[in-house]
Order: structure tokens, then C-alpha cells, then sequence
């Protein structure tokens, strides 16, 4: 194999050597070390993997659906399912992390304004100005959300799903096109891959090089799962469906 498949293996080695619990951390998870680099060549045999549909099919460019459909064709995997309240799920992952992040730059918001990107700051100023009713309608909703969610697995060993909506931004791009709206590009290019760390589950992000730029399909799994999502990813990179070529030198 090239240098391009051992791209997961790296990740599946960073992965394990970060593994371990941390008794000077409060909340690091204390759980015994289950390395998934070994597992690797384990193929997909056995698993049961599906592709997200509703929320995470409308919106999507046809770019974004073509890499999830190229994903799944060489996982062999053509069952569809529905992540229920996705779209209420991003709504309240945007109330908790835009509230949590004001939360933590407040003092600096105050005294050091200046030092912010400009648009950053303003976002961080409006998650400061959110109601508390709302954090904490969305904290409950989330552990609604979370229950549904882990349900799946039962059923499911992964889940497919497009990383964002359509390719690679262009370096200075602001903008992007959802739902044949022009909207601003930072605040919504997260809109499919908030339902899913709103929750804390392990993704593995696969790049599918399309032409002109390339796009992620995310590889999901239940909580403490990431050998599977590594073990799927690995799949894809071996069947030459996720790879990060380089880009093309620039002349002179």
C-alpha cells in the first residue's frame, strides 16, 4: 500500500495513544484500554450499516449525495434510516455551544474586545444574549435526543451521513446556497455533523475526492465504538473510495 493508505492507520494509532484514564482529569471516563488499531484488517464483515436519510438528504447538494452514495455502494450498505429530530437536534446544539462559548470568553468579551476575529466575537456576543429558558429547554431536549438516537443501535453497528451539505468551501468563500437560500457559510456549514457531537458519538470523517474540490461523508458510531468507525474507514480507504490526494503543485 501507498503512503495515502496508511491514513487511517495513523489516526487508529493516535487514537489508542490517547486512550487511558486521566485521574488529574475530572471528566475523563475511567475504562479500560481497547485498542483499535488491531481491528483494522478485521474488514466490515458482520457489520450493519446504514445511511442516514430525511434531514440529512434534504439540503445536501448533489455532491454531497453522490460521496454518500459511492460510500455506501462499496460498504454494501442500502438500508436508509431516519435520525429522528435531527433538525431540532442542530437547532439546540447551536443554543448550547454558542451559550457555553460566550460563557467562557465573557471576561475576555469585555476587556480585550479588539483581539477577537470580528466575526467570531459577534457570535460569541449573541450567545451571550440567549435567554437561560432556552439552554435549558435544549439540555433536556438532549437527552431526549440522545436516548433516540442510541436506539438505532440496536439495530445499526454505524450510520452513513454527508459531513456538510456541499464541497470544500473556496478560501475567502462567506456564503453558501441551503435549501436554494443564500446563507452565511460559518454559522451553517456544521449543519450536518452538530446532530451527532451534540451527542458525543464517535465520527470518523472520510474525504471522497470529487472533482473541482473534495467532500466528507461521516462514518458514525454507537458510544465507545470508534473501532468500528475506524474499521469502516479503513474499508473505504482500501477500496480507494476515501483518500486526500494532494493538491496539484502551482506552477513557477
Amino acid at each position: 500500500m501507498g503512503p495515502l493508505a496508511r491514513t487511517t492507520k495513523d489516526l487508529a494509532l493516535a487514537y489508542d495513544a490517547m486512550q487511558g484514564h486521566d485521574p488529574e482529569d475530572p471528566v475523563c471516563a475511567d475504562r479500560p484500554i481497547e485498542p483499535a488499531l488491531p481491528s483494522l484488517d478485521r474488514g466490515i464483515g458482520g457489520l450493519r450499516i446504514g445511511v442516514a436519510g430525511g434531514y440529512f438528504r434534504r439540503g445536501a447538494l448533489p455532491e454531497a449525495l453522490e460521496a454518500v452514495a459511492r460510500a455506501a455502494k462499496a460498504l454494501g450498505a442500502a438500508r436508509e434510516i431516519e435520525i429522528p429530530e435531527a433538525a431540532r437536534a442542530r437547532a439546540a446544539a447551536y443554543v448550547i455551544t454558542a451559550t457555553e462559548g460566550a460563557a467562557l470568553h465573557l471576561d475576555r468579551l469585555r476587556t480585550r474586545p479588539a483581539e477577537f476575529d470580528p466575526a467570531t466575537r459577534d457570535r460569541l456576543i449573541a450567545g451571550a444574549m440567549v435567554p437561560a429558558s432556552l439552554v435549558v429547554k435544549a439540555q433536556k431536549f438532549r437527552r431526549w435526543y440522545r436516548e433516540q438516537v442510541l436506539e438505532l443501535f440496536a439495530s445499526f453497528d454505524a450510520i452513513l451521513a454527508p459531513a456538510t451539505p456541499f464541497p470544500a468551501p473556496r478560501i475567502g468563500q462567506q456564503t453558501m446556497q441551503l435549501d436554494g437560500v443564500e446563507v452565511p457559510l460559518r454559522p451553517n456549514i456544521g449543519i450536518f455533523t452538530q446532530p451527532i457531537s451534540f451527542i458525543g458519538l464517535p465520527v470518523v470523517a472520510v474525504p471522497v475526492p470529487l472533482r473541482p474540490l473534495p467532500i466528507g461523508v461521516q462514518v458514525i458510531a454507537a458510544p465507545w465504538r470508534e473501532d468500528v468507525a475506524l474499521r469502516i474507514a479503513y474499508a473505504l480507504e482500501k477500496a480507494n473510495v476515501a483518500a486526500a490526494p494532494r493538491p496539484p503543485e502551482s506552477g513557477g
